[in-house]
């Protein structure tokens, strides 16, 4: 069968000679080529279960034992996924996550590996499509093909038994004589040292399963005793000139119960220490736990405390900025305050002025329609028209008025002054200012109706003067 499955996988070449195959070129080598096959995984480490093993005779621990795998997809591209590695993939000069499948373009650059000496590194590839026959002296043979004739030849090798890993757990055997009858047979000798040592050296692993099977074992070994027990006393109670073998017999047996119980009494020490040692390995994690849960604790403070201080910092920053705009704020309204003082100062100023200067004698009031006399004094309009029809002197210095005249100049200063009072001055002058102009319509009325009966008369008497001359 495997000459036929050679010839076929010959044959197949053959067929497929023609073809392009995909491969990692080795930089700077005409072998040591690695070809991927499509519709198969490839392994790549120094490992045995691998497609190719890569050695590094520089640095045994370059390559992993499962470095990376190439494996090509379902459109037909391939990808590269580092296993974890400890000196990792390099695709195009740049190092791919581990376990993240990466693709992979004709000419990318693989390193498998960091240079140990200057910048070439040991196993440097290169994804090249290249006819088969061309490179089918540089490729390397596959693994796992070479693995299965060393794994058959291993075979043949002996295996541990089940008595040299772990206690006897089945009845003595017994040496067989070249004689068919059995009860010349001898019982196989037990070995006793290098078992406890087997033990002790196993013993710093996890002490769970350990423990269950050295219970296990010491049970077994207290059935072995009662049962080398129960063969001794057998032998012990049967008449002597029955077998003269018997006297070696017991002997050995006896051996053999004293061989047991130092088994089973070792197996209890070991239990006893495994116990101890299980018992110790916890309150050391216990108090690893608390001293880690302490650590935390005391990083957990130090940062409570260092927000505590920056909030006490923040706050009092906070404060002298609120102490600043309260005093800007005390500032800003004594300003205000003054300046309100000002501007009542300043209009008491003017109402004294205007009560004081800008006040007619005679009504008491403000000037509405002033006029000055001749002497300088200055009145009312209708103030010194009422006035002058009583006495025709200054009210003030008792000269004789000559002429009076109207000052602009001051209705305008009064009337842009009055708009800086208050509302009832303001409504109390427009008033008197309503009044006087009534009074002055109903005197204008009067006097035109008095000259129109004056014109009247004067033109009547001129008829009359006229008709009496004709």
């Amino acid at each position: 069968m495997d000459t036929l499955t050679t010839d076929s996988s010959a044959a197949e070449e053959d067929v497929y000679s023609e073809s392009e195959v995909l491969c990692l070129m080795r930089v700077g080598r005409n072998s040591d080529w690695l070809r991927l096959f499509e519709k198969t995984e490839i392994t790549i480490g120094r490992g045995l279960d691998v497609t190719y093993q890569l050695l590094s005779p520089s640095c045994a621990l370059m390559v992993s034992r499962l470095h990376c795998t190439f494996k090509q997809r379902e459109d037909g591209q391939w990808t590269v996924t580092d296993n974890k590695s400890l000196n990792g993939v390099w695709v195009n000069e740049n190092r791919i996550s581990a376990e993240e499948p990466h693709h992979l373009r004709l000419g990318d650059s693989i390193q498998l590996g960091v240079p140990i000496t200057g910048t070439c590194v040991e196993f440097d590839y290169i994804l090249v499509q290249r006819p088969l026959k061309d490179i089918k002296l540089y490729l390397t043979k596959r693994h796992k093909d070479g693995a299965k004739s060393t794994q058959v030849s291993m075979k043949s090798k002996r295996k541990l038994t089940v008595e040299e890993v772990e206690p006897s757990t089945s009845k003595t055997k017994l040496y067989r004589c070249s004689s068919g009858d059995k009860s010349f047979a001898k019982p196989c000798p037990l070995s006793v040292v290098k078992w406890p040592q087997r033990l002790s050296r196993s013993q710093p692993e996890e002490t769970g399963p350990n423990l269950q099977m050295y219970s296990q074992n010491i049970l077994i070994l207290r059935e072995q005793v009662d049962d080398t027990q129960r063969q001794v006393a057998f032998f012990g109670g049967k008449p002597q000139q029955a077998d003269p073998l018997r006297e070696e017999q017991v002997m050995e047996l006896q051996g053999q119960l004293e061989t047991l119980r130092a088994k089973m009494y070792l197996m209890q020490t070991l239990e006893k220490s495994m116990g101890e040692t299980k018992r110790k390995l916890e309150e050391e994690k216990t108090q690893q736990q608390e001293e880690l849960l302490k650590k935390q604790l005391d990083v957990a403070l130090q940062e409570q405390k260092k927000v505590i201080d920056e909030l006490a910092l923040s706050r009092e920053g906070f404060e002298e900025i609120l102490l600043a705009k309260n005093k800007e704020l005390e500032v800003s309204k004594e300003e205000k305050e003054q300046a309100r003082a000002q501007k009542e100062e300043v209009v008491t100023q003017v109402t004294e002025v205007l009560e004081n200067e800008l006040q007619c004698i005679i009504c008491s009031e403000l000037f509405i329609e002033a006029v000055i006399l001749n002497c300088a004094h200055s009145f009312c309009s209708h103030c010194i028209k009422q006035w002058r029809k009583k006495k025709d002197e200054c009210p003030i210095c008792r000269r004789a008025i000559q002429s009076q005249t109207r000052c602009l100049a001051l209705d305008n200063c009064i009337d842009s002054m009055v708009e800086n009072l208050s509302l009832d001055m303001k409504s109390r002058r427009q008033t008197l200012i309503t009044e006087r102009k009534g009074e002055r319509c109903v005197i204008d009325s009067a006097y035109y109706l008095t000259i129109d009966k004056v014109r009247h008369s004067f033109f009547f008497l001129i008829l009359m003067v006229f008709k009496e001359k004709q």
